[in-house]
C-alpha cells in the first residue's frame, strides 16, 4: 500500500486484488464471473479506479463519495461494492480480494471516511455507538468471538433443535430465498437456512466469530458456497439486495439481555423486503410470583461475613447494610422446580415484526395475579419463549420451568423483603426496566398486597447485567418431573448436574419421531410439531422445540403414567391449571398446586 489517501497529493495504492462481477442469469441464477487481477488506485478527490494487471486497462471507475455507492466486508480479505448505475453504464456489484487482512481494514477505512456525513446520517455505527459504552461493547464481542462460547450454545440441543426444526419444516420459507442471519456466531443457522434451500444467505457478525464461520461455510461444499460472511456491526454494514428473510438468535436472559433484540429490529428495517419473514417473529416474557425460603435464606446469609466485628482486627459490619443489598440487587439465574410458582403467570408480547426499537429502551409491566395457596412470596419469576411462524408449522421454543432446561435457564427476582399472603389473595406491583449503556437492564420491582385494610409492599432495583449464576454446571436438558432419584424421597433434584451429552449429530430427519416432553392427550400429536392454525396465537399442543437423545428412559415413564390425567388438568401456552391427584400434584400445604406444560 502507498500514499495517505483521499486527501493527499499520489493516489493510495492496493496492488495485488483480483475483482470478480457478478452476474445474473436469465434464469435469475447469481454467480460469481472469472477473477480479473490488479491494482486498485484512490485519488485525493476519493475518485478510484481499477487497473487490470495485463491489459493495464481502467475496468473500474467511480467514486468513494457517491452516497449511492454501498460497500461490505465479507470476509477477511473481501469486500463487496454495489456499484450504482450513475457511476456505471449498468449497476454492478463487485467482490474485491485484497491481498491482506490489514489491507482489507484499510480500505475499508477510507470507504468510510470519504462517505459524506450530515447531521441527519446513521450510518457508520452512529446508532450503535451512541448508545452502547465502548467497554461493554468490547468485552462482548470478545466473548462471543471464542469458539468455546458457541460451542455451549451449539450444545444447547433444544435451542439448536428448535431452530433446526423450525428452517426445515418450512422450506418453503426458505427455497430460492434471500436470507440475512443477524449475528450468525458460527453461521449455524446460514447453514439450516442454506439446506433448506436457500438461494443466498448473508451472515452478517461483528465479533471474530466471522472468521471462523467463513471457514465452516467453505468446509459444507455446495451449501457453504451459498452463505457470504460479512464482518461488522448489523448497524454499519450493507447488502447488496433485499432479504426475504431474517433468521437470528437474539435472544438473552430475561429475553431482553444484551439488547440484541434492537439490533434484530434495526435489520428488520434495513434488509427485510415488505411482506418478508423473520425467524423468531414474536417473543413473550412470562412472570408469576414465587415461594422459596431456601433460596431467600441462602441469599441473605451470604451478607453475614460482613457482620464479623473482628476479622484480622478488623470491624466488618459498617458494610453489612450495602453488602445485604448488593447481593439482593443479583438477579438469579437457575432451573427451578415449577411448583415453587404461587399464582398462574401473565405475559408481556413482544411482536418482532412491528416493534419499534425505542420500544425495548423502557419496558413497563403493570403486575397483577391471585394466589392460590398462603405463604411467603420472596420475588418475581421470569422465563420466555419465542414463536417461529412458519408457514408450513408453528413452532414455539419455549424456556419455562418444567420444560427441558436451556442455556437461558430461568431468571428470578427475589426481594429482601418478603410478603406475606393469603390463598386466593390479590398480589399487585410493577415490573419497570431501563436500558442501559452496558447492553442490558436495570429492573425495578414492586410488589404489594393488601390484608385487613394493611397494605404490604416491598420493592427491589436489581441489574440483568449482574446476575447470580446459581447453576454452576448445565442440567440435564429434560423436564424436574420425572427426574427424581428413587432413593430421594421423590424431591425433585434442584442441583441436577450435567450427565452423558447427546451425541453431537443432529437428525438427518427433522420428520422423525420426536419425543414430546409434555403430551397433551387431547392436542394432536404430529411428531413434536403444530400444524399452522392461523386462528390460534398460541396452540394447544405447545411445543418446545426438538427432543434430546439424552433425556431419561424414566421421564419417559414417568409421563406414560400421567396419561390418565383428566380433561382441562393442563392448560397452554405457558399458562397453567389447576392440577389434581388425577394428574397434578399436592405442594407441601395440602393444597392443589399449580403445573406448567
Amino acid at each position: 500500500m502507498q500514499g495517505n489517501g483521499p486527501g493527499s497529493s499520489e493516489p493510495f495504492s492496493f496492488p495485488s486484488v483480483s475483482i470478480c462481477e457478478q452476474i445474473v442469469t436469465q434464469d435469475g441464477d447469481v454467480h460469481w464471473g472469472p477473477p480479473q487481477r490488479g491494482e486498485l488506485q484512490i485519488a485525493r478527490d476519493a475518485s478510484f479506479v481499477f487497473v487490470e494487471e495485463q491489459q493495464r486497462q481502467g475496468l473500474l471507475r467511480g467514486s468513494l463519495a457517491d452516497n449511492n455507492l454501498q460497500v461490505l466486508r465479507a470476509g477477511p480479505t473481501l469486500q463487496i461494492w454495489s456499484m450504482p448505475a450513475a457511476q456505471q453504464a449498468e449497476a454492478r456489484t463487485i467482490l474485491l480480494r485484497l491481498s491482506s487482512q490489514e489491507a482489507n481494514g484499510r480500505l475499508w477505512t477510507l470507504t468510510r471516511e470519504a462517505q459524506p456525513k450530515s447531521a441527519g446520517d446513521a450510518k457508520a455505527g452512529s446508532v450503535f455507538e451512541q448508545k452502547i459504552e465502548q467497554a461493554s461493547a468490547k468485552m462482548y464481542f470478545h466473548y462471543y468471538g471464542q469458539l468455546v462460547h458457541q460451542q455451549n450454545m451449539l450444545q444447547d440441543y433444544v435451542r439448536t433443535g428448535t431452530y433446526y426444526a423450525a428452517v426445515l419444516e418450512n422450506r418453503a420459507d426458505f427455497e430460492g430465498k434471500i436470507v440475512v442471519d443477524v449475528g450468525a456466531g458460527s453461521g449455524i443457522l446460514s447453514l439450516f437456512a442454506a439446506q433448506a434451500g436457500a438461494k443466498k444467505v448473508y451472515a452478517i457478525e461483528a465479533s471474530d466469530m466471522a472468521q471462523y464461520a467463513t471457514r465452516l461455510a467453505a468446509g459444507n461444499g455446495e451449501v457453504g458456497s451459498r452463505i457470504t460472511v460479512v464482518h461488522g456491526k448489523v448497524e454499519e454494514v450493507s447488502i447488496p439486495e433485499r432479504a426475504d428473510v431474517l433468521i437470528s438468535e437474539p435472544m438473552g436472559t430475561l429475553l431482553i439481555n444484551e439488547r440484541m433484540l434492537e439490533t434484530y429490529i434495526i435489520a428488520r428495517d434495513k434488509f427485510l423486503r415488505p411482506g418478508g419473514k423473520m425467524f423468531p417473529s414474536q417473543g413473550k416474557i412470562f412472570m408469576a410470583p414465587f415461594a422459596d425460603e431456601t433460596l431467600y435464606t441462602e441469599i441473605a446469609n451470604k451478607a453475614l461475613f460482613w457482620q464479623q466485628q473482628s476479622y484480622c482486627g478488623v470491624d466488618l459490619s459498617p458494610l453489612y447494610g450495602q453488602a445485604f443489598s448488593g447481593y439482593f440487587s443479583q438477579p438469579v439465574v437457575d432451573a427451578f422446580d415449577p411448583r415453587l410458582l404461587v399464582a398462574p403467570s401473565q405475559t408481556h408480547v413482544i411482536d418482532f415484526m412491528t416493534a419499534k426499537e425505542a420500544d425495548l429502551y423502557e419496558i413497563d409491566i403493570p403486575l397483577s395475579f391471585k394466589a392460590a395457596i398462603a405463604t411467603r412470596v420472596h420475588g418475581l419469576a421470569c422465563w420466555f419463549d419465542v414463536l417461529f411462524d412458519g408457514s408450513n408449522v408453528l413452532r414455539w421454543l419455549s424456556t419455562a420451568p418444567g420444560q427441558p432446561t436451556t442455556h437461558w435457564y430461568q431468571l428470578r427476582c427475589v426481594l429482601s423483603q418478603p410478603l406475606y399472603v393469603l390463598g386466593g389473595q390479590q398480589i399487585s406491583g410493577r415490573l419497570h426496566m431501563v436500558a442501559h449503556a452496558s447492553q442490558s437492564y436495570t429492573i425495578n420491582l414492586t410488589l404489594s398486597t393488601t390484608t385487613g385494610g394493611r397494605v404490604q409492599s416491598s420493592s427491589g432495583k436489581l441489574d440483568l447485567k449482574e446476575p447470580y449464576y446459581r447453576m454452576s454446571q448445565a442440567a440435564t436438558y429434560g423436564s424436574w418431573y420425572g427426574m427424581e432419584d428413587s432413593q430421594a424421597g421423590g424431591q425433585p433434584q434442584q442441583q441436577q448436574q450435567a450427565q452423558e451429552a447427546p451425541p453431537a449429530q443432529m437428525p438427518p430427519d427433522v420428520s422423525m419421531q420426536q419425543h414430546e416432553p409434555y403430551p397433551n392427550q387431547h392436542a394432536p400429536q404430529q411428531s413434536g410439531r403444530q400444524r399452522r392454525q392461523p386462528e390460534r396465537s398460541h396452540p394447544d399442543g405447545y411445543q418446545s422445540g426438538m427432543g434430546n437423545a439424552a433425556q431419561s428412559q424414566q421421564q419417559q415413564q414417568y409421563w406414560a403414567g400421567q396419561q390418565g390425567r383428566p380433561e382441562g388438568a393442563y392448560a397452554s401456552g405457558g399458562q397453567y391449571s389447576q392440577g389434581n391427584s388425577g394428574g397434578g400434584y399436592n405442594n407441601q400445604s395440602g393444597q392443589t398446586g399449580w403445573q406448567y406444560r
